[in-house]
């Protein structure tokens, strides 16, 4: 096998995003001692402890799936919170108004802005008990004590550049070496405190080395082992990791682990409004017709008219405003959550 700098220039030019994302990862880091308050904090109602967190994060990890959006945003969301939670102390009644401004954080920085739903959305669906007001002031807080440094670099960066230098270097299928996987697997992880701890490019190491051993690849073990030597990883470094993740992993598939809510999420209603929204199909006016021949001057004004009056009626009924809003005002008190499969 060839060495690392001695390939293609689509090789050579994943290397240099490497050794640059190398020298800044550290930047990007929760505060060692702020972890370590939050690693002995009790569990009482004074400061968040890591169990705490843990907790919050799973909930990151569900919005992220109820929104559909990427594994990415998750990532950035909870290296935010981390580092916001290693440089404040919190209260724990304060904690959620933290995460869910940390995720709209997050998604405003990765995802398309077409498909970033409103804030108060965000915050009914999280159930957050705090108002657009309160996120807009802690997402300044936390803008000010992170120095608006959103765009982190991350574990699933490392781990996008391993996979991409690996798949570079190798004559192995795409198919073999899972990134969908490896993403999932990370974000397990995430949910894990202690390894808010690691440093990005070991984690994603860890988790790509272990994956290579289960493929029993001996061609990729040798890109793997030259990636180490090329991000100079010590040996003891990835072994107290690798051991770490492996354990992570196992517990996070065993059946007694609680895992996060990745079902899709329904709202189910009483039999009055049930019957209420069924009976308001028939309410529903019906758009008119569109003439098939030419337009009329003289009528082309008021053919518009009557068309904006049905859209505005269809608009304004029950079912369409269902489509417009997760949770409808009038029907919000009688709802409940339901996870089904």
């Amino acid at each position: 096998m060839k060495d690392l700098t001695a390939q293609s220039n689509e090789a050579l030019k994943y290397l240099k995003q490497l050794n640059l994302h190398l020298e800044q990862e550290t930047n990007f880091l929760p505060k060692q001692t702020g972890l370590n308050l939050i690693e002995s904090a009790p569990e009482n109602d004074n400061c968040v402890s890591a169990k705490r967190r843990d907790a919050k994060v799973e909930d990151l990890w569900s919005l992220t799936n109820f929104f559909g959006f990427s594994t990415e945003t998750f990532v950035l969301a909870v290296n935010l919170l981390d580092r916001f939670l290693a440089v404040m102390k919190v209260q724990p009644k304060h904690l959620s108004c933290i995460g869910v401004c940390c995720f709209n954080i997050a998604a405003k920085v990765v995802e398309e802005e077409c498909n970033i739903p409103p804030t108060h959305d965000i915050i009914r669906i999280s159930q957050c008990k705090c108002t657009v007001s309160d996120l807009r002031r802690m997402e300044k807080i936390i803008s000010e004590k992170l120095k608006f440094q959103f765009k982190a670099i991350t574990a699933l960066t490392f781990l996008h550049l391993y996979h991409a230098v690996a798949l570079s270097h190798t004559s192995e299928r795409k198919e073999i070496l899972n990134l969908d996987k490896l993403e999932a697997q990370l974000k397990a992880c995430y949910c894990r405190f202690v390894f808010s701890k690691a440093k990005p490019s070991v984690l994603a190491l860890s988790l790509l080395t272990l994956e290579i051993e289960s493929l029993k690849s001996r061609d990729l073990c040798e890109i793997a082992q030259r990636v180490q030597k090329h991000s100079r990883i010590v040996d003891g470094d990835l072994l107290y990791w690798r051991e770490l993740v492996s354990k992570c992993l196992a517990e996070y598939s065993s059946p007694e682990c609680c895992k996060p809510d990745h079902k899709k999420l329904v709202w189910i209603v009483s039999r009055r409004t049930a019957q209420s929204l069924h009976s308001s199909y028939c309410c529903i006016p019906e758009l008119p017709t569109i003439p098939e021949g030419g337009w009329d001057e003289s009528e082309s004004e008021d053919s518009c008219e009557d068309m904006s009056c049905g859209e505005e009626s269809l608009s304004s009924s029950p079912m369409s405003h269902l489509e417009g809003a997760f949770f409808p005002e009038d029907l919000r008190r009688k709802s409940k959550w339901l996870s089904v499969q």
